[in-house]
């Protein structure tokens, strides 16, 4: 009997308001379109402009192609399922319903309205999951593009090679829950078309089993549909046991490896025999006592698998758990080492003596010539007060890096001057301005990393606009910055419009873009729809400033640029400057390839995302004028790069392709040693009964920091980079190290070097120290500064007078058989946000020492055994203030021993009275005392 539906009167559709609604659904469909195709071209565009228009292309059409399948077989499937479960109900749904509009009756045929609502019902669903899926491209797409797994290792339970579960089971896990999805979709429809069809009617039709079969058929098939997919799943999921968490290691357990692998297998087995029960029954004899009978087996498996696998953990594995699991967690040792790459890893014994001799100043010169006492945020403070020279320039980051200045190699610190128009005057901030105007930062600044001016300020290799250099051998010929760390807006260059360079006294320097990146905006329409798609449709194509030869310079911060290149790498956040032998300004950035499903391998955090293999494959270089860039590859052997290299073939270049003047600055990134660190903790131990009992679990060593409520917590030491020579190597290394402690202990147990240059790159050595020995930590030496009376009242006493004692980074720098501690101490003013060095500590095991600067803490601490430490290999600018006059003549003899005795008096007074950087004064010149009398001895 047709049913009839009456719509009260203000509920009843006005045909004008339809109208309206029909043209402003076509009208925001052509905006949005429009505006998406504009988007779609300028992104072109740029991509062209950087060379990478094959890159564009393979990515557009792996993304579209991956949507357009999955949302056509989900159209296909949603709606040919939706069809058919309307066919089986077509027997108990009305003809038709029955409406009023306007008073009158209409009747709409029930027929056509379920097919109008399945067809858009399922295309929404299509394009849902289509967009899903889509989203999840490189899964598929490194599954389709797989390198030859030949030779590859195998995990030691399914005998699966390594591609398996990098390239293959990441696709089938997609597709599975894809097609989880479409099965509940389908158990859904079917349930409301079983409402449709009559609700209670229908149910007490199926229950009598007597004119109810076309129902129980499509029910039926929705059902066994959904245990094919669960069937599926389950036998995917053993896979998944490789990476299972546990308390004491990952992997597969020897329960999971004798019960519940066997039991997965069969529950798989039993839910594909539910699903032929279900849909075979459902054919031939419908009946609602088919659906039960297809999830018994499952569910006798399920409870027999469990009950087995209690059975064996509980009274098998427990009471012998080292034994049972041994080969188990020498499986997952094995396996997280070569997923972190620690098999790469050297180890050497360290003494870790305590002595001032076993330091070995003399042979170690060159270490302690480059030891940095500049703090990171210590640098960056005074830089934004001395080198900024206008408001609007900014520092955004520190950069540690080595280069060859006078003939010797020297670590240095780098920082870029960017511009900053956020910064800019109200007054100033306008379009012209923001767009035309002021588009670049201006030059580096370089300094040592221990060199400090009588004042306490940094000596300046590089400095100033326009960039002067004090070094030889240093020269910076294209200072501008047009791609940095802050450039986050877009610019027009080669306008007629003359840009800000710097600024020159009461006038600034104006210069125009000279180089060849960017879009060029061309003629009238082309600039219009490059305008629209980046916010300036009101601006660029009627500005007589703009010309066809004009261009575009977007995506300008390095983060961004790269990450638009190649999403499909994870990139360092901390991009650092490069100084080429040419002059121009380079960025290099870190990126890593990693997976989560490499077997038996411990998952970490890294950025937020779950991984457990991790590789730093490739350095991308960004140059900072033009904005071109380059990916090059420094590991062959990784094979998530490789089926990247054969998806996008023109993107990547051979590590040799790199120009040497870049090479030389590669470096082991931060982000790689620190994660590999935390994995070294504990899976240094390799012998599986040492690892079940946590006998020898390090953690990265802590200091002593400021959390951001100011408080003083523990917090773990960040890697440090150091050029120095490795013990029982000869030349100088830039390597990046890191202290390991005992895990809950203070006391240091080892430490780690990652080492940078030449053929040594990417390999790491970790010493360790004798366990019969105990070993400071910086805790521990953190402590014994606080400790010492007269430092620790000076510190007071400096606290309590309009000032604030910064106390740098506590470095821990191997030197000789031993290890030397060093911290800066700084004195800022409370007015002024500009710290300055007031005090260095040094320390060894069983001695500590402190002075005014490095060459007298250093002598403080070694005495006669630092003399070789000259003026000529003392950093330039930590060198003592040369003195003027002549050599005294042999009857000032008497002055000189009357002079040195005061001296002496006025140094130990001070040092009483903890005026320690006068006292520090007072020993430099006890010491050019004596070193008179010893010119007048001899």
């Amino acid at each position: 009997m047709p049913e009839t539906i009456d719509w009260p009167p203000h509920a009843k559709p006005s045909g004008l308001r339809s109208v309206f609604l029909v043209i402003a659904v076509i009208v925001a469909l052509v905006l949005f379109g429009g505006r998406a195709a504009i988007s779609w071209w300028v992104n072109l565009l740029w991509f062209r402009s950087l060379g990478y228009e094959a890159v564009f292309w393979k990515t557009w059409g792996l993304q579209w192609g991956t949507f357009a399948t999955f949302a056509a077989l989900t159209f296909l499937i949603v709606y040919g399922g939706m069809a058919a479960l309307k066919h089986a109900h077509a027997a108990d749904l009305p003809e038709t319903y029955t409406i009023y509009f306007a008073g009158r009756p209409i009747s709409l045929p029930v027929g056509r309205a379920l097919h109008f609502a399945a067809v858009l019902l399922s295309f929404f669903i299509a394009v849902a999951t289509g967009a899903a899926i889509g989203s999840e491209w490189p899964s598929l797409a490194l599954y389709w593009n797989a390198p030859n797994a030949t030779g590859i290792i195998a995990d030691p339970i399914f005998r699966r090679p390594l591609n398996f579960y990098l390239f293959t089971l990441p696709a089938w896990q997609l597709i599975s829950g894809w097609l989880m999805t479409l099965a509940i979709l389908l158990c859904i429809a079917a349930a409301v078309f079983l409402l449709l069809s009559g609700g209670s009617r229908a149910l007490d039709r199926l229950s009598s089993g007597r004119s109810g079969a076309s129902v129980w058929r499509g029910v039926s098939m929705a059902f066994g549909f959904l245990l094919l997919t669960l069937a599926l799943r389950e036998y995917i999921a053993r896979y998944e046991l490789l990476f299972e968490h546990h308390t004491i290691f990952d992997g597969v357990t020897y329960t999971d490896a004798h019960i519940n692998l066997i039991g997965m297998l069969l529950i798989s087995a039993a839910l594909l025999l539910g699903a032929m029960i279900a849909i075979i029954g459902g054919i031939a004899r419908p009946r609602g006592r088919w659906l039960i009978a297809a999830v018994v087996p499952a569910l006798a498996c399920y409870a027999v698998t469990g009950v087995f696998g209690w059975y064996v953990t509980t009274f098998l594995v427990k009471p012998n758990q080292l034994d049972r699991e041994r080969p188990y967690i020498a499986d997952n040792i094995a396996f997280t080492r070569q997923a972190y790459g620690l098999d790469r890893f050297s180890q050497r014994e360290f003494p870790a003596e305590t002595t001032p001799g076993a330091a070995d100043p003399d042979a170690n010169q060159a270490t302690l010539v480059n030891i940095r006492l500049w703090d990171v945020q210590a640098l960056q403070d005074t830089l934004r007060q001395v080198q900024e020279i206008r408001t609007y320039y900014d520092f955004p980051d520190i950069d540690i890096d080595r280069y060859e200045i006078g003939g010797s190699l020297r670590e240095v610190m780098l920082a870029d001057r960017e511009l900053n128009v956020d910064k800019l005057p109200e007054s100033s901030r306008n379009w012209i301005n923001d767009r035309l105007i002021y588009t670049h930062g201006y030059g580096i600044t370089m300094n040592p990393v221990n060199g400090f001016t009588a004042e306490g300020l940094p000596t300046l290799y590089l400095s100033n606009m326009p960039v002067q250099s004090t070094a030889p051998g240093l020269a910076v010929t294209r200072p501008e910055i047009y791609f940095g760390e802050m450039t986050n807006g877009d610019v027009y260059v080669k306008t007629h419009q003359q840009e800000f360079n710097y600024p020159e006294g009461q006038s600034n320097n104006l210069n125009s873009y000279e180089g060849a990146g960017g879009i060029v905006l061309g003629g009238f329409l082309r600039r219009a729809l490059i305008a629209f798609d980046r916010g300036d449709i009101a601006k660029v194509p009627f500005s007589d400033d703009i010309t066809s030869e004009s261009r575009l310079l977007m995506r300008r911060n390095v983060r961004d640029r790269v990450a638009a290149l190649a999403p499909f790498l994870t990139f360092d956040q901390d991009p650092y400057i490069v100084l080429g032998d040419d002059g121009r300004l380079y960025w290099m950035i870190d990126a890593f390839t990693s997976s989560d499903t490499y077997p038996y391998s411990t998952h970490s955090n890294m950025g937020g995302a779950s991984v457990n293999y991790m590789r730093n494959s490739v350095k991308v270089v960004v140059d900072a004028y033009n904005g071109t860039t380059a990916f090059y590859v420094f590991d062959n052997a990784d094979p998530i790069l490789a089926a990247w290299r054969g998806i996008y073939p023109g993107l990547f270049q051979d590590a040799a392709a790199m120009p040497e003047q870049l090479r030389r600055h590669i470096r082991y990134p931060e982000l790689l040693l620190s994660l590999q660190a935390e994995i070294y903790g504990l899976y240094h131990m390799t012998d599986p009964e040492v690892f079940y009992n946590r006998e020898d679990q390090w953690t990265v060593a802590t200091q002593t920091g400021l959390s951001d409520q100011g408080e003083q917590v523990a917090q773990a030491m960040e890697p440090n980079f150091v050029l120095m020579k490795l013990p029982g190597e000869g030349s100088l290394e830039f390597v990046e190290i890191l202290p390991f402690t005992p895990i809950n202990r203070n006391n240091m147990i080892g430490w780690i070097a990652a080492r940078s240059d030449g053929e040594h790159y990417g390999t790491a050595v970790v010493y360790d120290f004798p366990k019969t020995r105990l070993v400071d930590g910086p805790q521990q030496i953190e402590a014994r500064i606080d400790q010492n009376a007269q430092l620790s009242g000076q510190l007071t006493l400096w606290n309590q007078q309009g000032s604030h004692v910064l106390r740098g980074s506590l470095l821990v720098i191997p030197c000789g058989k031993a290890l030397l501690y060093a911290e800066p101490i700084y004195l800022q003013a409370q007015r002024s946000p500009m710290p300055e060095l007031r005090l260095v500590v040094l320390a060894l095991q069983d001695r500590l020492a402190y002075g005014p600067n490095f060459e007298t803490a250093l002598a403080s601490l070694f005495g006669s055994a630092a003399s070789s430490l000259t003026a000529a290999e003392t950093p330039p600018s930590a060198q003592p203030p040369a003195t003027t006059g002549t050599a005294q003549p042999a009857a000032d003899i008497p002055m000189l021993i009357t002079q040195a005795n005061r001296d002496f008096d006025d140094y130990q007074r001070l040092t009483s009275e903890g005026k320690l950087a006068e006292a520090g004064q007072k020993l430099d010149d006890l010491k050019r005392v004596l070193s008179a009398l010893n010119t007048h001895a001899q």
